[in-house]
């Protein structure tokens, strides 16, 4: 697969079960609501009572979902991690790409939850649990990269696996944070734009798979006498480059 642009293709091979689309659905609404009480009312001030009473749900329903209050406001991650696994659990020819198109795909799902999205935004910078717990969320995509990477290249340097887990992690956070926080329609990066992105990052670090082959016509190998005088070495490799253009 090779077309970040369309990150909803990642989920069209591993339909998900109704009552397991149902429960993540009731899940992520749920954590909706819960974050527009924190704006409304503080984080602090909010009960998990009112949040379940808000939701239309037990008090014993919410905790079979959350385990704590603090669980509830990164919902959504929680559900896109896993249909990251998923699709990581699929055969990809191209596994650096893979990981940036898992990328892409969790940025897509943000923008189209846009709006509580960029609620949920100002209410975790408002508070240092929530921006503690945002950190260790990140690091869990990153790990997820690099573990993934590292499982099926196992020949590759682990560090670089690591490195360029870290690299598309915090290209997708920087464009997504810019995203949420823009004032203006034309500065909304769409999915195409941050594949673009992704892409530079993938040639950036030019793993074998990635990088380019140099056709042997294009290489011009010199050879000179050590004695040779960097002029006269210069002067004859410009003028067989100039040959080889005609």
């Amino acid at each position: 697969m090779s077309d970040l642009s369309a990150p909803a293709a990642l989920t069209a091979h591993a339909p998900v079960s109704g009552s397991r689309q149902a429960d993540a659905r009731s899940r992520v609404a749920v954590a909706d609501i819960a974050v527009r009480l924190f704006h409304a009312q503080g984080y602090e001030a909010t009960s998990t009572t009112q949040i379940a009473a808000a939701a239309g749900v037990s008090r014993s329903t919410f905790f079979r979902q959350f385990r704590s209050k603090d669980d509830v406001i990164f919902a959504d991650h929680d559900e896109l991690l896993e249909q990251i696994d998923e699709y990581f659990a699929r055969e990809h020819d191209d596994p650096w790409l893979a990981v940036c198109e898992a990328a892409a795909l969790v940025f897509e799902r943000f923008r189209e939850r846009l709006e509580v999205v960029r609620v949920r935004d100002r209410v975790v910078r408002q508070t240092s649990v929530l921006r503690d717990r945002e950190t260790v969320m990140v690091s869990r995509y990153e790990k997820t990269f690099s573990a993934y990477l590292r499982r099926r290249l196992p020949q590759v340097d682990p560090v670089l696996a690591i490195q360029f887990a870290a690299a598309v992690t915090a290209t997708h956070n920087f464009e997504l944070r810019r995203m949420i926080r823009a004032t203006a329609a034309a500065q909304l990066l769409d999915s195409a734009a941050l594949a673009a992105e992704l892409r530079a990052v993938r040639t950036r670090f030019a793993p074998a798979s990635a990088a380019p082959a140099t056709p042997a016509s294009e290489l011009l190998v010199a050879v000179f006498p050590a004695s040779a005088l960097p002029d006269d070495v210069a002067r004859v490799i410009a003028s067989r480059l100039r040959s080889a253009e005609d």
